[in-house]
């Protein structure tokens, strides 16, 4: 039997990402069908607000299916065989899109970018002049390592060069985290999921695309059949998605979208970054390095002092604790901490882990005074301060 006295896990990773209580109520009603006309005045709102968070006059979609599903709906899309690709890869999650446009026929050349890096301009712009893209690949911020691509100044230079590439974007730990106008920077297409800023369980993606991207669409040769977003515009129209619906997500994210509309995206974002500020002030102040030369906002990556195991550290956090980080990825594997700024985190959910990483880092033999902690402690409580989470208590 689970012992119902246990401590509930104070989940503050780069998501799954903890959901206000509105969306805990809105995941265990009854079960509808999805082809029923209550449901389908719910997924008309859900399918008619996305755009605003992408920030496109376009229209958006929803897939049941993990980001790495939205990912593969964007990709194959708009792209034909034999196409050359410009891929960006600068941890785990370029790698895996890279991987799979070459699953899918394409001829990737990659620009490898040292894990904790981000994109520098000029060798960018160097590199996309020796070539002929048809798709540029790119994340807005690697998660595996927490950093932040300049994916604006990005998108000028494949326009300037290349005017009909399509510049693609994985935004997965993004898109509604921080600011990313999608029309405003010509980004062609966009991929978000619904276990980060959206604030609901994993299991829906979301991909966006510009007018030239959906030109492109219409031609594409890539096989394509679930992940079909002529079929599923189709569907869409009439009020319908194309396959069976996750009813109890899109109705919790219904509820989240309206609540987003109430206070606005501006303020969602200043509240990740003011506990991304938060988090980073109290680690420096503790003697803890952040590993990203430029971070996200979404996600905080710190790296774990010398002769430190990483994984232990999450063990003891997790175990005794109750506290879920995530560790790093492949070669970054027990040499960092990963925590999260999306979702529901309350001020004292973030006091709460930073004592929590000190109390634990001592248990393994990580040195660190009470009165950094302290300091540490006092400094996040004044930074929150300033931007109270938006998200309701009840």
């Amino acid at each position: 039997m689970p012992d119902t006295k246990a401590p509930i896990p104070l989940l503050m990773t780069p998501g799954p990402v903890p959901v206000p209580p509105s969306v805990l109520r809105a995941l265990s009603a009854p079960i509808e069908h999805h082809r029923t006309p209550a449901f389908q005045k719910c997924f008309d709102r859900v399918i008619g607000a996305l755009p605003a968070v992408f920030q496109t006059k376009n229209r958006a979609f929803m897939h049941v299916s993990t980001g790495t599903g939205g990912m593969e709906s964007l990709l194959v899309n708009v792209l034909s065989p034999g196409d050359e690709v410009a891929a960006v890869v600068s941890g785990k999650f370029g790698e895996r899109w890279a991987d799979m446009a070459e699953a899918f026929g394409a001829k990737v050349e990659r620009l490898d970018i040292e894990w904790g890096e981000s994109v520098h301009l000029p060798t960018f712009t160097a590199w996309l002049e020796k070539r002929k893209p048809k798709i540029v690949l790119s994340q807005v911020c690697e998660t595996s390592t927490g950093a932040l691509h300049p994916v604006r100044e990005m998108a000028q230079v494949v326009r300037r060069l290349h005017p009909d590439c399509l510049f693609l974007v994985d935004a997965i730990t993004a898109l509604g985290a921080l600011p990313l106008p999608m029309d405003q920077w010509d980004i062609d297409g966009v991929v978000g999921g619904s276990q980060k800023a959206f604030m609901i369980p994993t299991g829906l993606s979301f991909v966006a695309l510009s007018e030239r991207a959906w030109a492109r669409a219409q031609t594409a040769k890539c096989p394509r059949f679930y992940f079909d977003l002529r079929a599923e515009d189709e569907a869409n129209r009439r009020g319908e998605t194309g396959f069976s619906s996750a009813v109890p997500l899109i109705k919790a994210l219904d509820v989240v979208l309206a609540e987003v509309a109430t206070f606005g995206l501006p303020l969602l974002y200043k509240r990740i970054a003011t506990l991304a500020q938060a988090t980073r002030e109290a680690m420096q102040i503790l003697g803890l390095r952040i590993f990203p030369s430029t971070p996200s906002p979404s996600l905080t990556a710190i790296l774990v002092p010398d002769g430190i195991d990483g994984q232990k550290w999450r063990s003891v956090l997790e175990t005794k604790y109750s506290v879920v980080l995530m560790g790093g990825q492949d070669q970054m594997k027990g040499k960092l901490l990963r925590m999260g700024h999306m979702g529901f985190i309350r001020d004292p959910d973030l006091i709460t882990a930073i004592t929590a990483i000190v109390h634990a880092g001592r248990e393994i033999g990580w040195e660190c005074s009470d009165e950094k902690l302290a300091t540490a402690l006092k400094t996040a409580r004044e930074i929150l301060s300033e931007t109270p989470s938006p998200w309701s208590e009840t």
